[in-house]
């Protein structure tokens, strides 16, 4: 089955790997050779697809100080080829459309299907409001890949965090939906409360609407240094003070991270809305650490056993 099926397919609970691309700077014999690596860690797992992320700075989205410099990475759609060569798994392609304009989308979308066979694009917009307004919106964006003749299957992101009854997420997705969008990838995932209700509210409104709900895909974010966890923090992903400090206060952090992560993924799919909605899990390192990219394959099996658990797999 391809990864568009799998996405398609309402039964399926998926499981993806996620993965930031090298540094631009880096020569193309260190490009092959985080990519066989990677090729190598996944190898064993049953995986549905893969996620390549393009990296932004996204400085202007805070006033605090990045943790870890920004260097721009490998264009992501040079480096899902890639890794779709050497592990013979689709992936799911991201695209921020900052630096894109109204007359440079369609040529960027052109190549994206033509000269890497990108099928799965999954969109994000700009990191801040703050930035220059001359890139094309990220709503004109997404409507020109949907109507694009390659027929992507159109992604994007859901941040459950800034779910509220004032700003609600669940609507968010829906107006996404209408312009294309056919799957989501949330941020990553530290705290049940905020994700159980935004699902929560999407299959209610989707149900209210008559709408088809649309599948989210759950990320997770291995965790065992202190740096890591700053850096997860100042991209946005919320964790509460009890739960930092259980991970790092333990012997054995980064055991204790994925432990964490399985009690959220169970909390989340104890819910009524599980029968409505199609699931699934993202694993990604934020880091280049060894021992947390190593611990990214134990979650992805402890996250499956989790759901298998649920009679989802």
């Amino acid at each position: 089955m391809s990864l568009a099926d799998a996405l398609a397919d309402r039964g399926r609970f998926v499981m993806l790997y996620g993965t930031t691309p090298p540094r631009a700077s880096a020569p193309a014999d260190r490009v092959l050779g985080a990519a066989a690596r990677l090729a190598e860690r996944v190898a064993p797992l049953a995986l549905d697809g893969l996620v390549v992320y393009d990296v932004q700075d996204e400085s202007a989205r805070t006033a605090a100080p990045r943790p870890f410099p920004f260097l721009p990475t490998v264009d992501s759609p040079a480096y899902a080829r890639l890794l779709q060569q050497l592990t013979g798994l689709s992936t799911i392609t991201y695209k921020c459309v900052a630096n894109e304009t109204e007359e440079s989308w369609p040529a960027w979308l052109d190549e994206a299907s033509e000269r890497y066979g990108v099928r799965c694009l999954s969109l994000v917009g700009l990191a801040s409001s703050k930035h220059v307004r001359s890139c094309i919106p990220l709503s004109r964006a997404s409507e020109l890949a949907a109507r694009h003749p390659s027929g992507f299957l159109l992604g994007g992101v859901a941040i459950a965090e800034r779910h509220s009854p004032a700003t609600s997420e669940s609507r968010r997705i829906i107006q996404k939906v209408q312009r294309g969008c056919r799957y989501f990838v949330t941020q990553g995932v530290y705290d049940a409360a905020p994700s159980i209700a935004m699902l929560a509210d999407y299959a209610r409104d989707c149900a209210e609407l008559g709408l088809e709900p649309q599948r989210i895909v759950l990320d997770f974010v291995p965790v065992g240094r202190p740096q890591t966890m700053e850096f997860i923090r100042w991209l946005g992903i919320a964790i509460p003070d009890r739960t930092a400090r259980a991970i790092l206060d333990d012997a054995a952090p980064l055991s204790r991270s994925i432990a964490v992560c399985c009690e959220i993924l169970r909390r989340v799919l104890d819910q009524p809305y599980v029968d409505q909605l199609p699931l699934g899990v993202a694993v990604e390192s934020v880091s280049i650490n060894k021992d947390e990219l190593a611990a990214t394959v134990e979650l992805v099996e402890a996250l499956r056993e989790v759901a298998r658990e649920r009679g989802l797999i």
